[in-house]
């Protein structure tokens, strides 16, 4: 007790230098006392304790500080007793957090607090610490407590459990990742993962997942690189062992789970849209039914009704037109989202049959499909979460009228190819003609095959065709068609009902193809070929010709609505799943843009790569069509640090996606792995055994001879690659039969052995004993039987004293391990080592008396007494006892062979 008064009275000292050194002792001195309670129960708490809990408000700021670090020091050690955490030390930090208490000290005494959230238990935060933690969330006087709050808040989370999250912490997180500064929000997005972890799935995805957009989309590009590299951890937060088929064991490895019929196994070609559909990925699809459609055009209504994940009702105005329409939802079957377009084909179809005319009524028709297939694919992507309740330019219809100012200016700047001015000019010319040849027209279509590939050239195409058919009737009797003549003014009545205003996008664009160069207004020229379009469909004699031009007609709209939704979706269609919130899936995805590096940061495609096994494990491999092409992207990065990344998991990915997707899409990327820089085929070497036990057998074996690649490297005094390829052979063997063995693998361990690194050559011997190993165990003798002599010969009788060193070596280990019969290496192998007797090299007798003395004369075998070999082991034992060199002498003595078990420990 003396000297804990001492120690007291020290502690009282106006030396600030002696005081820090003091505390400083204070975590030995009280594991001195709990090692020797019984004889000091109370002197810790009635002494040390009452000291460490002064220094925390002393003057000085070194001691403050040495008396923190010693509080946290007891705390983990558990060397304070729960009674002095809750009466002395807790309320001296609560004094220090007041609002009324000094800035620097509640600064000090917040970190402390929350770095004591962690030690302490849960039920003594949430009652002392967890309101006055709140208070301090809200501080608006320093910045620098909520921003000790915000760097700490996920730990205070896991400490107080997930009732205690979203009751009181979820709210001050809110205000948090709002402040005004911009180091709290940066600090709230470093620590959103373990926030995330303490909440309910839930309150995960309807009240962090819109915070955390938030903050990627913060106007600082610090709180956006925070954000963005978390965005992988925060996404794994989201996975479910149960969907994604795989759990993670307790040594921290990926396991498969066996799951139901209902989540099997996709295919390779699981990125095709109905494939996706079949997992549940996108709602079901929905169809066009028209209810009314008048044909005074003064009155259109129609329904539409939208199932992807939310009904949607759209009513706007069209012209004079008061127009609705209502989309049913699917029957049973799913359908892709190209099934919007042919679904539109159907409807356009339909209206063709019911009518030969294209009538006003039917053109407004089309152009109101068309708009609603652009609207039922955008909808396809609302998020039921977030209503889209701005304004949309599909949401509200446009009015179809063609406006053709612009395209007339565009045609009359652009310099069209002098052949095909040529073209079009005589196009215009023949068609302005009353009537034409059939060879004429042919000429023209031969002219033009060369340049189908342009859009308005197959409007031509289409054009002439039709007129070339109407040329074609002129050999059809006169009496055939002057029984039509009396309806030709009437065919031309209804003609007339076609208005310029009304005509569809398609029609005007290939009208306006041929408004070309030398031509004043549009009109002068359009109206002949539209005469003659108008000719060949009213037509009331030539239905077949009329019924191939609907047809083309519909099938370039079809066409146009195809290409459209493939446009508007593209990528995205294949990018739609359910277990995360799609937003974050998309912002995540964006990390391989070359626009993020330099708004964000410059090495976010590295932060991509190193979280997308787990992105990928959250998604499950039946949502890998989502990360296939960010993948492959992130493979083919210019940055090594990269493709590093992706090299060094790319095992686990495989177990996360199967063999099948394994097989399809990794092993590409493998390959370009195996033949990348060394800073990246070194991720692939370390687990080439996980990878590889994952491929089929045929796929596995393919592999064999590439092997041998990794014996070169781009730098030659890079011996832990040959390390690490020899650990990696081990373990393979396994993998591989006994034939393959010796075919490949075999070479690869004698190059090993003879290494210039001796770390590489005795891990290579080690190698050596598998091997042999693996034949015996495989009852293939004489593959062990070749490989012995060819050790002896390479090895043995080699010209290198280091080559006979390295024969004494595996014999040795051969021996230790016992991985082959004794009688099998007495008859192959006993003879060449007790060979090395006469060596001229000192160090290859003194491994050989190592070997014999003390292995090889320590096995059961040779301490028969009728043993033959015993008597020549023993002969050449005594020559190295009497050998010209003392170390020879020494190892090959039989007094340290008797002392063998009480020195061994000491010269290890």
């Amino acid at each position: 007790m003396a000297v804990m008064e001492t120690i007291v009275r020290l502690s009282e000292d106006t030396e600030p230098t002696v005081r820090a050194e003091l505390m400083e002792q204070v975590p030995h001195l009280a594991m001195f006392l709990q090692e020797n309670r019984p004889s000091f129960p109370t002197a810790f708490s009635k002494y040390l304790v009452p000291v460490v809990v002064r220094y925390l408000t002393d003057p000085n700021n070194q001691v403050r500080k040495t008396s923190q670090a010693a509080l946290l020091v007891l705390l983990e050690q558990e060397l304070i007793d729960r009674t002095d955490v809750e009466v002395k030390v807790c309320p001296v930090l609560l004094d220090l957090t007041a609002p009324e208490s000094d800035d620097d000290y509640k600064i000090e005494a917040v970190a402390i607090i929350c770095k004591m959230a962690s030690i302490l238990t849960s039920e003594i935060t949430e009652r002392l610490l967890l309101f006055r933690f709140c208070e301090l969330c809200n501080d608006g006087k320093l910045f620098h407590v909520r921003k000790v709050c915000a760097t700490n808040f996920g730990d205070i989370c896991n400490t107080v459990g997930q009732e205690a999250t979203e009751k009181y912490m979820i709210p001050r997180f809110y205000q948090l990742c709002s402040d005004n500064v911009w180091g709290i929000r940066k600090a709230c997005a470093e620590c959103f993962m373990a926030v995330s972890c303490s909440v309910s799935p839930e309150v995960r995805r309807t009240k962090l997942s819109p915070l955390f957009i938030n903050l990627i989309s913060d106007p600082s590009r610090w709180v956006r690189q925070a954000a963005f590299q978390s965005l992988g951890p925060f996404i794994s937060t989201f996975a479910n062992p149960s969907s994604a088929g795989l759990y993670i064991k307790e040594d921290g490895t990926l396991s498969i789970r066996q799951l139901d019929n209902s989540v099997a196994d996709v295919s390779a070609s699981s990125g095709d849209a109905s494939e996706i559909q079949n997992q549940g990925t996108l709602q079901k699809a929905t169809s066009l039914r028209n209810d009314e459609l008048t044909s005074d055009g003064s009155l259109l209504q129609q329904d539409e009704t939208s199932e992807t994940q939310g009904n949607v009702q759209l009513n706007s105005n069209l012209g004079t037109y008061d127009s609705r329409m209502k989309i049913p939802p699917s029957d049973t079957s799913d359908s892709t989202v190209p099934a919007l377009a042919s679904s539109d084909r159907a409807a356009t179809d339909q209206t063709a049959d019911q009518s030969k005319c294209v009538t006003t009524n039917e053109r407004l028709e089309v152009a109101i499909a068309k708009e609603t297939g652009k609207i039922n694919s955008t909808s396809l992507r609302v998020n039921v979460e977030h209503p889209v309740d701005m304004f949309n330019s599909f949401v509200y219809w446009r009015s179809p009228l063609p406006d053709i100012s612009c395209d007339l200016e565009l045609l009359q700047t652009v310099v069209k190819e002098e052949k095909r001015e040529q073209n079009i000019t005589s196009i215009s010319g023949i068609l302005s003609e009353g009537s034409t040849t059939n060879s004429d027209l042919e000429k023209v279509l031969e002219s033009l095959q060369a340049h189908l590939d342009d859009p308005d050239v197959q409007a031509q195409v289409q054009v002439i065709s039709a007129a070339l058919r109407a040329a074609r009737l002129d050999s059809v009797p006169e009496e055939e068609l002057s029984a039509d003549g009396e309806n030709t003014d009437a065919d031309q009545a209804d003609a007339s009902l076609f208005s310029p205003e009304l005509a569809s996008p398609t029609d005007t664009n290939c009208i306006k193809t041929e408004v070309s160069v030398g031509l004043d207004t549009a009109a002068e020229v359009t109206r002949p070929s539209t005469e003659l379009l108008v000719e060949c469909l009213e037509s009331n004699e030539n239905e077949q010709i009329m019924n191939l031009s609907s047809e083309t007609h519909c099938h370039a709209e079809s066409l146009e609505m195809e290409r459209h939704d493939s446009l508007l979706f593209g990528d995205d269609q294949s990018k739609i799943q359910d277990v995360i919130p799609q937003q974050l899936l998309d912002q995540y995805l964006s990390m391989t843009d070359p626009s993020r590096a330099q708004t964000v940061d410059t090495e976010i495609t590295k932060h991509c790569a190193y979280s997308l096994p787990g992105v990928a494990l959250t998604l499950g491999r039946q949502n890998w069509h989502c990360l296939k092409t960010t993948y492959e992207t992130l493979a083919s990065d210019v940055q090594w640090k990269v493709r590093r990344t992706l090299a060094f998991s790319i095992h686990e990915l495989a177990v996360i996606l199967g063999d099948q997707l394994t097989a399809a899409d990794l092993l590409p990327i493998f390959n370009g792995f195996l033949k990348d820089l060394d800073e990246v085929r070194i991720g692939v070497l370390k687990h080439l055994y996980d990878f590889l036990k994952l491929l089929h057998v045929d796929k596995r074996r393919e592999y064999l001879y590439q092997l041998q690649e990794f014996m070169v490297t781009d730098n030659s005094r890079n011996w832990r690659f040959r390390y690490e390829l020899a650990e990696q052979v081990i373990l393979l063997l396994e993998l591989y039969n006994p034939n393959d063995v010796h075919d490949y693998l075999r070479h690869i361990a004698l190059s090993l052995c003879s290494d210039k690194v001796a770390e590489v050559r005795w891990i290579s011997f080690k190698l050596v004993v598998e091997i042999l190993r693996k034949f015996y165990a495989s009852a293939t003798d004489s593959l062990a039987v070749n490989f012995m002599n060819e050790l002896t010969f390479r090895f043995c009788h080699c010209a290198k004293w280091t080559g006979r060193q390295a024969f004494a070596f595996i014999c040795q280990a051969i021996v230790e391990e016992e991985c082959m019969p004794v009688n099998q290496f007495v008859e192959h192998l006993l003879p060449s080592l007790l060979g090395l007797a006469t060596d001229p090299v000192p160090n290859v007798r003194v491994l050989l008396a190592k070997a014999l003395r003390h292995t090889l004369l320590e096995k059961p075998y040779f301490t028969e007494a009728d043993n033959p070999h015993v008597e020549a082991v023993e002969e050449i034992v005594l020559i190295l006892q009497s050998d010209r060199d003392r170390d020879v002498r020494y190892f090959a003595s039989a007094e340290l062979r008797i002392n063998h078990a009480n020195t061994a420990s000491f010269i290890n």
